[in-house]
């Protein structure tokens, strides 16, 4: 469920062009630039431009779907245009209480990790870490319409 942004948000700052960093993408949906802390060759983040806390805040329907494959399509898109040189890609989110920062982004990393250690920020550990974003659109497939014969 999205929420009005919030001027305390520093992804909503960035959604709305209130700070200095550099817009590496931006539509109506989705504003791309890169990490601050990078842990991969390339490390960006994709965020919705309405404010959205986590991925539990999102729900198996079409709007969220979209949303989703959308973040993912721009991601893909950057690291294929600015590390065409990597052959491994990473993309998801941190699922509470290990998100940073509450507003959905989706990180997208050209590997390998840098320094390696960091690869441990974004274990898959169950319901607690790294969500991959095919998994979380997995989940957030709407289901086909149930057709009753009569």
């Amino acid at each position: 469920m999205a929420v009005a942004a919030s001027a305390s948000c520093i992804f909503c700052q960035i959604a709305s062009k209130s700070t200095s960093t550099t817009i590496l993408h931006s539509d109506e949906k989705v504003v791309a630039f890169e990490d601050i802390s990078p842990s991969a060759v390339r490390h960006y983040l994709v965020i919705p431009v309405e404010h959205i806390p986590t991925v539990k805040d999102l729900q198996r329907r079409t709007e969220d779907f979209s949303l989703v494959t959308h973040m993912l399509e721009v991601g893909q898109m950057l690291l294929h245009r600015d590390a065409p040189q990597c052959t491994h890609y990473r993309f998801g989110f941190h699922q509470p209480p290990l998100n940073s920062v509450n507003h959905l982004h989706l990180h997208c990393l050209a590997l390998p990790y840098t320094p390696r250690w960091k690869c441990v920020k974004f274990l898959s550990l169950g319901s607690l870490g790294f969500l991959e974003a095919e998994k979380l659109l997995e989940k957030l497939k709407p289901l086909p319409p149930v057709i009753s014969k009569v």
